[in-house]
């Protein structure tokens, strides 16, 4: 399905990021994978069957979305389809949460995938002008990771406020790239087994800068989250990477500017 297509896929060594790899790559396409972790995503790709090539780095230092999308230029000569995935969370009630800990979802979930698109921009337009000139159609993709949160979410006022940014961006784009046959959509999850997930213990931490993130939810709280769930539970990574691999296929060439839910039927913010 992905012959002859290069993709670059950020926060991509474990969960969501590494199984949409994992499906790109098996059929057919060469892959970026993009991770704060080097080891990890090193890993993933001596790991993982197909043509795949590492980039490292915090998406958020300056210059790195160039960094980024160099690495695949430079590995594969093109890019057809990009996959905003990176992020993590650090949740509190609006009258805890600091100015930093806004801030930092702002920077992960809108501002990293605004300049890897903005980086990006050149390789999914400018072939699109040549192709036009030529009586052809060829599509590219982007897909933006979302979340169900992005309607509202308790205690999660930050993630929250950043994941609707990104549905905004998205759809924005949809509307300036959409003469260069560039698909625009995002994903919207609601839970899916990964480490943000997990149990929350004292020792579910990760490194992010200088900064030491507690990740996880509590048990009691990852219970009343599933028996929520229409279909009784959460998604597996697997699952999830279904919705993205669906927005980067030819199957979605007629569709921009949409949000899919993944969430097994589960409803967030506010309903009548």
């Amino acid at each position: 399905m992905f012959h002859g297509k290069v993709a670059v896929v950020t926060g991509a060594a474990r969960g969501i990021g590494r199984a949409a790899v994992e499906l790109l790559a098996s059929n057919g396409a060469k892959v970026v994978i993009s991770d704060l972790d080097q080891d990890a995503a090193t890993e993933a790709s001596a790991q993982i069957s197909g043509d795949t090539a590492v980039h490292s780095g915090n998406l958020c230092d300056e210059g790195a979305p160039e960094a980024l999308v160099a690495t695949a230029i430079e590995q594969y000569g093109q890019l057809d389809i990009v996959v905003n995935n990176a992020g993590y969370i650090t949740d509190g009630p609006l009258h805890k949460l600091s100015d930093q800990s806004f801030q930092d979802m702002l920077d992960i979930h809108t501002i990293v995938p605004f300049r890897v698109l903005r980086a990006a921009a050149p390789y999914l337009r400018d072939p699109a002008k040549r192709e036009r000139a030529e009586g052809i159609e060829v599509f590219r993709k982007v897909v933006n990771v979302t979340s169900m949160a992005a309607y509202g979410n308790a205690g999660q006022a930050n993630y929250s406020a950043a994941k609707s940014g990104l549905i905004g961006l998205t759809k924005t784009l949809a509307k300036e790239w959409g003469s260069f046959k560039v698909n625009v959509n995002a994903v919207a999850f609601g839970l899916v087994d990964t480490r943000l997930t997990q149990a929350k213990t004292d020792e579910t931490v990760v490194t992010i800068g200088d900064k030491t993130v507690h990740v996880g939810v509590p048990e009691q709280l990852r219970s009343a989250m599933n028996s929520l769930v229409p279909l009784g539970r959460g998604a597996t990574p697997a699952e999830a990477a279904g919705g993205i691999g669906f927005l980067c296929s030819p199957w979605s060439d007629h569709v921009t500017g949409q949000v899919l839910n993944v969430g097994g039927g589960l409803a967030l913010g506010m309903t009548a």
